[in-house]
């Protein structure tokens, strides 16, 4: 099935995991580990919480959905120390938020808007605290579902503008891209997932591949193992092992089902 504009209707309602609530019965992969997102935000009054532990970086990333179709999300990236992958070290921090445009009619596919300030999610490797907060992002996920939900294609467009803090190395514009199929051959508790993420423009990010497999048990929890790197060099993520974990709704500002 195919996502038309005419199909989308609008809704009111971040190491280790990526899944959805109950909810939905079933929904296309988040971002976990992964440098693709999908469209998709959590009810108001849900948090999520994502770990991720792998040879690069390891990263803990909480999100927030304080309002309808809002997620405000806040992550720390540690750099490995020293185990090579040539080599980033240190840390770094993201501030983001994400609004869920709209969704078609079964709840499968749609279109999102993300923007914020530090590290987007294997964007930029090389910054710490100090630089973090000079770059600044834009990207928008959109997710088509074909042949009966079993495959789900996120495409991700963005930019970013890096500022000269004096410090960092490449300052200016980059187009950012990231597209991502996961594949369901079985139903929606397990899927194989591959993306492409890269950018290019007065900022260069390398292109870079992840393959993995995520099992999805139940509509808490979601465990993935992916192992990525550069097309023409053996930098890169590497393997991760992630988990990311959702609570019922228990706080928001408007809009949420509190029990």
């Amino acid at each position: 099935m195919r996502l038309h504009a005419a199909a989308y209707r609008s809704i009111t309602g971040t190491g280790l995991i990526a899944c959805a609530l109950a909810l939905l019965a079933w929904s296309p992969a988040s971002a976990q580990q992964f440098n693709s997102d999908n469209y998709l935000s959590k009810p108001a009054g849900v948090s999520t919480v994502i770990l991720t532990i792998g040879e690069q970086s390891d990263m803990v990333m909480t999100t927030f959905s304080l309002i309808p179709r809002f997620e405000f999300t806040y992550a720390v990236y540690v750099f490995n120390s020293d185990q090579d992958r040539s080599t980033d070290e240190g840390y770094s921090t993201s501030l983001y938020f994400k609004y869920m445009i709209a969704e078609n009619t079964a709840k499968t596919g749609g279109l999102a808007f993300k923007g914020g300030t530090g590290m987007d999610p294997g964007y930029l490797t090389s910054v710490g605290l100090e630089d973090a907060f000079q770059t600044f992002w834009v990207n928008a996920p959109l997710t088509l579902p074909y042949f009966d939900n079993k495959l789900s294609w996120d495409l991700m467009p963005g930019g970013s503008y890096t500022f000269d803090s004096g410090t960092n190395l490449e300052v200016g514009w980059a187009f950012t891209y990231s597209t991502r199929l996961a594949w369901y051959p079985k139903g929606p508790k397990a899927a194989i997932v591959g993306e492409v993420f890269g950018g290019v423009g007065e900022v260069v990010t390398p292109a870079e591949y992840k393959l993995g497999v995520r099992y999805e048990p139940n509509q808490y929890a979601t465990f993935a193992l992916t192992y990525g790197q550069e097309f023409t060099d053996s930098v890169g993520a590497g393997w991760q092992l992630g988990m990311m974990l959702f609570t019922p709704p228990f706080f928001c500002i408007t809009g949420c089902d509190i029990k």
